[in-house]
């Protein structure tokens, strides 16, 4: 036994030195870097091929000069260059330190300096494509960026805004921030700024511009971003590689540079190879790879004893025990012997079948209810209009991720499996929830009663149209979700109501000044203006009423309920249809002819512009039957001059030529004739005019109708994500109802 114990010792002491040697060998064959090498540059970390001084890295490319000051921390620089190092990454990563481009203006619209660039030359790594984003700050910006990838190229983007309201945090969609890609392979580059009218507009809040190319996760755009950028310089990202591919630096094994234990690859984005530590090894592979001693680890791998191995393990079992001693996986680890009869053999057999036996019943039932699950809601995607939807979308090069497709289970865990208490609102098609997603946003949840063929197609055809509409105020469909029931629509929560509320709300009525009420006819006249003439394909709203009108906190109008809504092909002035609309807003000659027009709108806007001005309700049966309608209620007072007696009170004691003029207009929109009917466009331009008369008298001079047009100008729209409340909100479930009186047909 004596004999057989030294050589098992002796066999142990050779295998020790054998892999001294090894590891002896492989840096040694790595150079010789790690002792006499500055390994860090102040808090920078500097690993190997990279190096500081002569020897010290793998070939010029990856030299670091470290600039060391008694003033500051030592800061690592990429050689013979100004560019400041952050970081290095063995997984291919170099960040840097970029600069910002400037250019400000005073409040005369002069440029307070000469603008300065933001730009970059790099010798031998390009900066990292997907990492990195061209991004420019500022309301009145446009951004250039030139260089080179082995051939010239430039791009850029326009970021402008009229006010900090239009801006959100977060947000860089070219509303006083805007981003845009880099090609591969970029070296250098040089960008710019320049303003459009000199920062006069905007001056107030944002006198500069800002250009840089940035790491795209390390810059969150800020709205105070906007009175100025704090930092002079930003993170940006390059991807580094050993040029040459695996097999061509192979064939030279001096100059190769992935050492003992680690494999070559080649980098898909920067021509070159980069090296990694082969399975079972720990460390640099350009210096030389490691064993990981398995057996050492704070979680033992094996079920029994643990053996290192040179690039792995193996696991044993102690005395008494046999199987393989591996812990997991399909073998049997460490099993006792047995010691017990055949009866305690069997019984434990019997108890672990029964236990399997009752898993596998478990699973297959599982199994089964999840299946009958899945076929249900395929079952509600195709009764709830998927098809139709998703054809729709493709027929006009839409997407499914122009909205975002919420599951049963998101919408359910957000309105608490549609608890009564969410409610805010109920309608005689349905109910609408108030819903608070993971990420803390609050949302209105439309969620009909009953389900038939008319609805599912007023529900595909307002899908189809909110997809088409990118305005401010406008009610922003957000998704929906066709997996239950019937079809739900999440939409931003808007919390103050509607204007058919507020008008005829004795409590609220008198809350609504002229000067607000005017102002919410304007908005939706812009959102009409907008829809017929500024989207890619005309829309045409056919349900404009007091109800389909949603105000927020700030009274800011929102226009919503888009199911009754047609696209006009841009060849057609007007469709022929099935009537459709409110009795009371109705244009009566769509009704006689059913030809729907934009002019069609027009009438209706004039009636909600008249229960603006006068506080009553579009039809009421309390007055005399020539005059249930309030079109023809209003007109005949006009007639018989007595516009002040029907008027709300508190208008009647405003200007009266702002009051006459807007009577005036809402007239020209009730001409029976829809070509004698102002178009929107001109209707939401006459409206800000008049709006205009109460900060500017003298727009009621002699003036030009170009030079009118011109100094009342014409708003810019932009996309605002209105801030939304827990105040509860009936808004939505009146612009649910196809009809809040009678309707003419249920018809398209």
């Amino acid at each position: 036994m004596g004999s057989k114990w030294n050589l098992l010792e002796i066999t142990r002491m050779m295998l020790v030195v054998g892999q001294l040697l090894l590891i002896s060998s492989s840096l040694s064959s790595s150079q010789a870097v790690s002792s006499n090498c500055q390994e860090t540059c102040g808090v920078v970390a500097v690993p190997y091929p990279f190096g500081i001084g002569d020897g010290c890295y793998l070939n010029k490319n990856f030299s670091i000069h470290c600039n060391v000051t008694a003033a500051s921390t030592p800061k690592p620089y990429l050689r013979n260059s100004n560019i400041e190092v952050l970081n290095i990454s063995l997984d291919g990563e170099l960040r840097i330190y970029t600069h910002i481009g400037v250019d400000c203006y005073n409040e005369s619209g002069i440029q307070q300096q000469s603008g300065t660039w933001a730009s970059a030359t790099l010798s031998a790594f390009p900066f990292s494509k997907t990492k990195n984003k061209l991004t420019a700050i500022g309301c009145d910006t446009v951004a250039v960026i030139a260089g080179s990838k082995g051939q010239g190229f430039a791009s850029g983007c326009l970021s402008v805004c009229t006010g900090m309201d239009d801006v959100t945090d977060g947000a860089c969609d070219g509303i006083g921030c805007c981003q845009t890609t880099i090609p591969e392979m970029l070296l250098n580059y040089n960008a710019s700024v320049v303003s459009l009218k000199n920062h006069t507009k905007v001056w107030s809040f944002n006198p500069c511009s800002y250009v840089f190319l940035a790491e795209d996760k390390s810059f969150n755009f800020r709205r105070e971003n906007l009175h100025g950028m704090k930092k002079k310089v930003v993170p940006s990202v390059l991807d580094w590689a050993v040029w040459e591919t695996c097999v061509e630096a192979q064939k030279d094994p001096t100059s190769f540079a992935c050492k003992a234990h680690s494999e070559c690859f080649d980098f898909a984005n920067v021509p070159g190879y980069r090296c990694n530590c082969s399975s079972g090894y720990k460390g640099n592979p350009y210096l030389g790879c490691v064993d990981i001693d398995e057996c050492n680890d704070l979680e033992n791998p094996c079920d029994g004893i643990c053996h290192n191995t040179e690039g792995s393990y193996t696991c044993s079992c102690p005395k008494d025990y046999h199987g393989d001693g591996k812990k997991g996986g399909d073998g049997p680890g460490c099993i006792a012997n047995p010691k017990s009869s055949h009866l305690v053999i069997i019984l434990v057999g019997i108890g672990v079948g029964i236990i399997v036996l009752s898993f596998s019943a478990g699973f297959l039932y599982l199994g089964l209810k999840k299946r009958k699950l899945i076929r249900l809601k395929e079952q509600y995607f195709k009764q709830n209009g998927g098809l139709l939807l998703q054809q729709q979308l493709h027929e006009r090069d839409r997407t499914t991720n122009a909205t975002k497709i919420f599951s049963a289970e998101e919408l359910e865990k957000a309105t608490e499996h549609f608890d009564e208490s969410k409610i805010v609102g109920r309608g005689g098609y349905g109910t609408v929830y108030k819903g608070i997603l993971p990420n803390s946003t609050i949302v209105a949840i439309k969620k009909s009663k009953l389900v038939d063929e008319s609805q599912i197609e007023q529900f595909i055809n307002e899908v189809i149209v909110l997809s088409q509409i990118n305005h401010r105020n406008v009610v922003k469909l957000l998704g929906c979700c066709l997996e239950t029931e019937v079809p739900l629509l999440v939409y931003e929560f808007v919390n103050n109501g509607t204007l058919f509320d507020h008008i005829h709300n004795p409590n609220k009525s008198s809350k609504m000044s002229w000067e607000t009420r005017l102002r919410i006819a304007s908005e939706t006249a812009e959102v009409l203006s907008y829809l017929h003439s500024s989207t890619s394909i005309p829309i045409i709203h056919r349900d404009i009423k007091s109800m389909n009108i949603l105000l927020d906190a700030n009274y800011t109008a929102r226009v919503s309920d888009f199911g009754a809504s047609r696209l006009v092909p841009l060849d057609q002035s007007e469709l022929s249809t099935m009537v459709q609309g409110t009795l009371g807003y109705l244009d009566p000659e769509y009704l006689r002819t059913s030809q729907l027009t934009e002019k069609s709108d027009v009438y209706s806007f004039g009636v909600v512009l008249i229960e603006l001005l006068t506080g009553k309700k579009a039809l009421s049966f309390d007055r005399r039957e020539e005059e249930r309608s309030l079109a023809m209620y209003f007109l005949l007072a006009l007639k018989e001059n007595r516009l002040f007696q029907i008027v709300e009170e508190l208008i009647a004691r405003e200007d009266n030529e702002q009051v006459k003029r807007a009577a005036d207009l809402a007239k020209r929109c009730l001409k029976l004739k829809g070509e004698e009917r102002p178009t929107m466009k001109e209707v939401a331009i006459e409206l800000d005019g008049i709006r205009t008369m109460a900060n500017h008298p003298w727009v009621n001079l002699d003036l030009n109708p170009e030079e009118t047009v011109h100094l009342l100008g014409k708003m810019t729209d932009s996309i605002v994500s209105a801030s939304s409340s827990n105040t509860t909100n009936t808004g939505y479930a009146d612009s649910m109802k196809n009809h809040a009186m009678p309707s003419v047909s249920s018809g398209r």
